[in-house]
């Protein structure tokens, strides 16, 4: 979720609890709105509430296209489509995280993204120190992503164009 998104889905979908909890790896801003008043104006503003169903298809569709991706393709290629979906999410081509969360979010071990990082940073991709990254070529970075990335923006891209 970044800045196009929100926690608390299972609130206005009838769940009224989550086992799931929301950690914040980038700095920023964001809104605060009581429970009750969310589940209100789901049900009574039809334009908030497709807003909020595009949303959660867009986020079924990256959840399951992880899952795809983390089974068949290398750290290199998640490592890539990690940083370009933090991107999309962020005002600038940098993004401040330890290896040590970036593995957890792949759900590999922190010497693969060691491995993975240390080989973008040799091709001039990005740059990495001490838990900054700055991504140096965009362009490359998508060449050396696997499609798991351009399947996710596209679709996200069409649920949220309105």
């Amino acid at each position: 979720m970044g800045n196009d998104g929100l926690v608390g889905i299972p609130l206005f979908m009838g769940g009224e609890t989550t086992s799931n909890r929301a950690l914040v790896q980038s700095a920023g801003h964001a809104y605060r709105l009581p429970g009750r008043r969310l589940k209100e104006e789901f049900h009574s503003n039809d334009t908030l509430q497709g807003l909020l169903l595009r949303y959660i298809q867009a986020l079924i569709t990256q959840m399951a296209q992880t899952v795809v991706c983390n089974r068949h393709h290398t750290v290199h290629q998640q490592l890539c489509r990690w940083i370009l979906l933090s991107l999309d999410r962020l005002p600038s081509n940098q993004l401040n995280m330890t290896q040590e969360l970036i593995a957890n979010m792949l759900g590999v071990r922190r010497e693969g993204v060691t491995d993975a990082a240390g080989q973008l940073q040799r091709l001039g991709v990005i740059h990495y120190q001490r838990g900054h990254i700055t991504v140096l070529d965009r362009p490359r970075l998508e060449t050396l992503c696997c499609e798991c990335y351009t399947v996710v923006k596209k679709e996200t891209d069409r649920l949220m164009r309105d």
